[in-house]
């Protein structure tokens, strides 16, 4: 079995947890996610820990039971503390701007580009050219960055566009003649 299925999820203070069937819940105060659990992992919960295990000893069993191990835990995570990404906007006249639940970009193209945020999220702009996106659902929070990102991705030769905030764009050097 992987290290990661083997280690046991801590449930904190403040987090209700509570296991239906094969339907996992968790509710705390960033919000509330559930998640049906895989039919090839048991899931044990005593004294607010959490074990995952295979039900047999396949491969693949395995491999499912130290994702759904994961899975589990950014639950746990998620409803706690929650998520952040950051995004930075590089490029002349490039802007962010919240209007309610509405993310208008200014991006150097003819038009405005308007980004509806979805439910579950919260995104700010402390500053023009950066993007706070928030949540309780990880991969929530990595699809919106994404969807973002996709309108201006970083361009190698001067690094303009929508980039995270720890992410190293690759240069390349111009052409010489």
């Amino acid at each position: 079995m992987s290290r990661i299925a083997k280690k046991p999820i801590d449930i904190p203070n403040g987090v209700d947890f509570s296991v239906n069937g094969r339907e996992i819940s968790a509710k705390g105060p960033k919000g509330f996610l559930s998640i049906t659990l895989h039919d090839a992992v048991e899931l044990n919960f005593k004294d607010n820990v959490v074990t995952l295990s295979p039900r047999d000893q396949r491969q693949s069993t395995m491999a499912v039971t130290g994702t759904m191990r994961s899975v589990v835990n950014n639950i746990v995570e998620g409803v706690s503390n929650g998520f952040e990404k950051k995004l930075l906007l590089v490029g002349v006249g490039y802007r962010a701007q919240v209007q309610g639940k509405q993310l208008n970009l200014s991006l150097g193209l003819s038009h405005p580009v308007q980004f509806q945020v979805p439910e579950g999220i919260e995104v700010e702009t402390p500053i023009a050219t950066e993007i706070v996106v928030r949540g309780c659902d990880k991969q929530k929070v990595g699809q919106v960055c994404a969807e973002i990102r996709s309108y201006r991705p970083p361009e190698p030769y001067k690094g303009k566009g929508i980039k995270y905030s720890d992410e190293q764009v690759v240069r390349k050097e111009a052409k010489k003649k």
